[in-house]
């Protein structure tokens, strides 16, 4: 297995691993979390769990890839064979699929809100929100996410653009695509919060973010920072694909606060961009839901731009042009972990596992599109098909896999295996093994479980803090 391909250079593994984080948990999710839990206080104890909970579980999964060489659905299996441990990777690839069909859904949202933004469509919809059609912009996300077709058209085209990626291979595809859509994302951001510092609820949308309350740090906070650490850095997922394209002379002590690093800004620069917009409006709230991206902010950034046209439709087209490269980015590395697990498992050619793999996501997307419409009559739980497979695989199987990860390493792989690989073969000091083994032994796997108890608790009404 030395010979499987990898990343040709360390900075483009580095940046398809944060690829791989930065996507919409952190524009989106970051802060209608950080709008909901106080701000500062959620990011304070954010960084905390990012710093205790996040960058050891990423380089759990960082040593298991790159010394198994492999997919993730074949590196248990052989690092540790004849175990009934080497269902973990297989049952990991099966969570990444099922995250693939809903959330290349999204990002044909996001696509077509990026069209929408450049097209001037916001700017009509401001213009009748100012005729007193205030629910313009709430009509036209129902509307759209409600049609049979126009959502299907948008997941296709999401998804071609993400099969395009996969087929041109690990460096011409994936490394490549990293190192074009990282940079973009990134001085997208910094334009996006120039703009953000000039707006008139910038003081009170940094303070909101910065200025820390102590006594609004409370338990329930703390639960739903290290649910979003989980989440935002995509652990559990199935890193140890990339993992096995990193070089042997990689530190992977270093590459994971790097990730980790990378993945913390470009949430908190979200933060920086969206709260002074939300405070710049008379009537909005930091704590706006689920609809923050699709519902509020198209509204918000029209009315704070009403006497400027153009910045009117310059900042919507960035802000969506944004998140089109952070979806694109996340969506790559799932579906890279599933094409390489059915390609090397099948000996299949990537082109072909990938078609298979495109095909299949988009057939189970369809009827979690439809679910928002024709399909709407149909629930389980109260939940329809696209909430059901974002609720089982976000709530249930991600940190059940994560929790597997940690346990496996803390006491089950060999530990002369993970020194080698925690050394990179010898040539990296490590003077923080001990802490590490503590934190995948007890620290971790005790947070994902107080996470797993307190959700599953949470579907039945009972909240405990």
């Amino acid at each position: 297995m030395e010979s499987r391909i990898g990343f040709a250079t360390k900075l483009g593994g580095i940046l398809a691993a944060a690829g791989s984080a930065v996507g919409l948990g952190n524009i989106w999710r970051f802060p209608m979390q950080a709008g909901q839990n106080g701000g500062s206080a959620f990011i304070v104890v954010y960084l905390l769990c990012v710093l205790i909970f996040g960058v050891p579980l990423l380089i759990a999964e960082f040593s298991i890839g790159r010394h198994a060489r492999a997919n993730t659905g074949d590196a248990f299996k052989i690092l540790t064979p004849s175990s009934h441990w080497r269902w973990v990777g297989p049952l990991t690839v099966l969570v990444a699929f099922l995250i693939i069909c809903y959330y290349h859904l999204v990002g044909g949202w996001v696509l077509f809100y990026s069209f929408d933004a450049i097209t001037g469509t916001f700017v009509r919809l401001s213009e009748q929100v100012a005729a007193g059609q205030t629910d313009a912009f709430a009509n036209n996300f129902i509307g759209y996410i409600t049609n049979p077709y126009t959502p299907l058209l948008t997941m296709v085209l999401f998804m071609g653009l993400t099969h395009f990626i996969i087929t041109r291979g690990v460096q011409k595809g994936i490394e490549r695509s990293s190192r074009i859509l990282m940079p973009a994302l990134f001085i997208i951001m910094l334009m996006l919060v120039v703009f953000a510092w000039n707006m008139p609820g910038r003081s009170e949308g940094l303070s909101f973010l910065f200025h820390l309350d102590p006594s609004a740090i409370t338990p329930s906070v703390v639960l739903a920072a290290l649910a979003q650490c989980f989440y935002s850095l995509s652990l559990g997922m199935g890193l140890i694909t990339y993992a096995s394209y990193f070089k042997r002379e990689d530190n992977l002590g270093k590459n994971a606060v790097s990730v980790a690093s990378m993945d913390t800004l470009v949430a908190v620069l979200a933060g920086m961009i969206i709260f002074p917009a939300v405070f710049s409006v008379a009537g909005v709230q930091p704590a706006e839901g689920a609809g923050l991206v699709f519902i509020v902010l198209p509204d918000v950034f029209n009315s704070a731009l009403s006497n400027t046209p153009f910045l009117g439709w310059l900042i919507p087209t960035l802000f969506y042009l944004l998140l089109l490269f952070a979806a694109l980015t996340s969506c790559v590395f799932l579906h890279e972990v599933v094409t390489a697990f059915v390609a090397e498992t099948f000996e299949w050619s990537r082109n072909k596992a990938a078609t298979a793999v495109s095909l299949s996501a988009m057939a189970l997307g369809a009827i979690c599109s439809l679910s928002m419409g024709p399909l709407s009559w149909f629930t389980l739980g109260g939940l329809n098909i696209f909430d059901l497979f974002d609720t089982v695989t976000a709530k249930f199987m991600l940190p059940v896999t994560g929790m597997l990860t940690c346990l496996y390493v803390g006491w089950r792989l060999h530990l002369r295996k993970l020194w080698v690989e925690l050394t990179s073969h010898g040539q990296v000091k490590v003077s923080w093994l001990v802490p590490f083994m503590i934190c995948m032994r007890y620290i971790c796997p005790i947070i994902i479980g107080i996470i797993m108890i307190t959700q599953l608790l949470a579907l039945f009404g009972i909240e405990v803090f």
